[in-house]
């Protein structure tokens, strides 16, 4: 009671409320077992967020956005759902060592010491709106309760599977991965830090930090995943992959998941391979119409090879099984060597290559060729052999689709001249040759209008006295205040016309090759990312992170 007194006369002190007032919610409080501060709100004497940023600041304690907060899942992990529910209470983080719980109530001692008891932590409360509470708790425990796993085999370690089959542990490790899900992460990074346990998520190719973890349940997260994945938890010193499937909120996600030592620990990424990516069709990638009439006058040929051209990243598989998406039907053998497998294609031969065994790509290729394929598709061309058998596949009635790391579509005519293919071959072989990336597109629920001024218009490639309205980010709830929400696809395509094969075979270099391009009709990278701008796609930093 005297704690409920000091309340009341804090906010009467603070001009919340009048003496009278307090009376009025002191009755209602006794009568009713409301905390001071619901009671007060309940007659209407005050609105949630004139009193909590003024109550926070008289008791001494923080006052909370949780819109603006990033929940430490942790904190999640070791409260129970049914208190926080029962006293509408949600932990948020650890802080000092103690335990940071969100309460509209900060009054309600018994909620407090019930959860001291149950947690182990000494408990340090914040402010915040019931509303965001109740929500953050649904949100945050349900999010647990939809979630199931499906094992993929591995030998187990029986003192580590007792500590990573722990209650906790699963719940924790669910969380990270629902939540990177849930969040649209393309990769979930687990690093092992000098005092921590670090998990960041690249969302719209952007890596972000959100949690932490103590350094002693490292081991223990560890060797769940690698549980799941099924490999070794008895090897830590090599590198490892493998493979874990789970049904999040009713959507089959499936994960690639790899190890590699560091000096604090196995960082541990897993990349996250949800199945309806595989259902995109080349209108969703973002092509203009010019590019796309150019990038399927080629596939749509009886053979030839095409090359899908970037760095890592930047989207080329994605392309690829967009294009076989077209080309399967039953009258087509459509086989693909991959390194790895990432998605499932039904209707289609799918070879994981296996170094190890023998299985490479060139060794691969070589006998799906005996297979009398119609449509080949190798992952990557990585070397002479891989490059050799592709041309020479490609100039036998076979269409070939790959990948090849180069910075933009004329390059991939000199890297494989570096790898050895004769430039008579190359230039009889590829019909088309596309460089990619990827750029965040814009929030279009926030993203604001603006005019720029002459210098970014000449920095741009613009004219200086062009009037244009371009769009920048502004961040809202939607994109979680970032500006940006998914990627679109920035693209440039070239075909092989009679002069572009004339200087391949004289050996001629990436530039000239690339100005007779354009004058043939080839839109760049640059001009591709610069028309998504003019129409609110992405922004001109965008354009200039990933392409300039």
């Amino acid at each position: 009671m005297k704690t409920v007194e000091r309340l009341g006369t804090f906010l009467v002190r603070g001009g919340v409320i009048d003496n009278s007032q307090l009376a009025d919610a002191m009755q209602v409080h006794q009568v009713t077992g409301l905390p001071l501060t619901e009671s007060l709100i309940e007659l209407g004497y005050c609105k949630t967020m004139d009193i909590l940023p003024k109550l926070a600041r008289q008791l001494g304690i923080e006052y909370i956005d949780l819109a603006d907060y990033k929940v430490n899942v942790n904190a999640i992990a070791i409260v129970p759902e049914e208190l926080a529910r029962r006293y509408s209470v949600l932990p948020v983080d650890f802080i000092n060592g103690k335990l940071v719980i969100l309460m509209s109530s900060p009054d309600n001692v018994m909620a407090i010491d019930d959860i001291q008891m149950a947690s182990g932590y000494e408990v340090t409360p914040a402010v915040g709106v019931f509303e965001d509470i109740e929500g953050g708790i649904n949100q945050y425990y349900q999010m647990a309760a939809t979630i199931t796993d499906d094992l993929l085999g591995g030998e187990e370690s029986e003192d580590i599977e007792v500590v990573s089959e722990e209650a906790p542990i699963i719940k924790l490790v669910n969380f990270i991965i629902s939540q990177g899900v849930e969040d649209r992460a393309s990769d979930i990074h687990i690093e092992p830090q000098e005092k921590n346990l670090r998990v960041r998520y690249r969302i719209d190719g952007v890596l972000q930090e959100v949690m932490t973890s103590p350094k002693k349940v490292q081991a223990a997260i560890l060797s769940r995943l690698k549980i799941m994945a099924g490999m070794d938890i008895a090897e830590t010193r090599k590198p490892q992959d493998g493979r874990a499937a789970m049904s999040i909120r009713g959507r089959g996600v499936d994960f690639r998941v790899s190890t590699l030592p560091t000096v604090y620990g196995e960082r541990v990424v897993l990349r996250v391979l949800e199945k309806e990516s595989i259902l995109l069709t080349l209108d969703d990638l973002g092509f203009l119409p010019d590019s796309l009439a150019r990038f399927q006058s080629s596939f749509t040929k009886p053979y030839g090879a095409i090359l899908v051209t970037g760095p890592t990243g930047s989207g080329k598989s994605t392309t690829l099984y967009a294009t076989l998406n077209v080309l399967n039907t039953e009258a087509r053998n459509i086989i693909t060597t991959e390194d790895p497998v990432e998605y499932r294609l039904p209707g289609i031969n799918q070879i994981q290559i296996n170094p190890r065994a023998g299985l490479t790509f060139a060794r691969g290729l070589r006998a799906i060729l005996r297979a009398t394929p119609d449509v080949v598709m190798v992952g990557e061309i990585r070397d002479h052999e891989t490059a050799q058998i592709a041309i020479e596949a490609a100039l036998t009635g076979h269409l070939v689709l790959s990948t090849l790391h180069t910075n933009d579509a004329a390059g991939a005519i000199s890297r494989l001249t570096e790898m050895g293919v004769a430039p008579f071959l190359t230039s009889s072989a590829i019909d088309c040759v596309q460089a990619q990336r990827l750029a965040r597109r814009l929030c279009s629920e926030c993203k604001e209008p603006f005019e720029p001024d002459a210098k970014m218009l000449e920095k741009m490639g613009f004219e200086p006295n062009e009037k244009i309205t371009l769009y920048r980010p502004k961040g809202c709830d939607r994109c979680n205040n970032t500006g940006y929400k998914g990627r679109v696809g920035v693209y440039e395509v070239m075909l092989m016309s009679e002069k572009i094969q004339q200087l391949t075979v004289e050996r001629a270099s990436s530039e000239q090759i690339k100005e007779v391009a354009i004058a043939e009709g080839m839109q760049t990278l640059k001009e591709d990312g610069m028309e998504k701008m003019r129409q609110g796609l992405t922004s001109y930093e965008e354009v200039l992170r990933v392409i300039v």
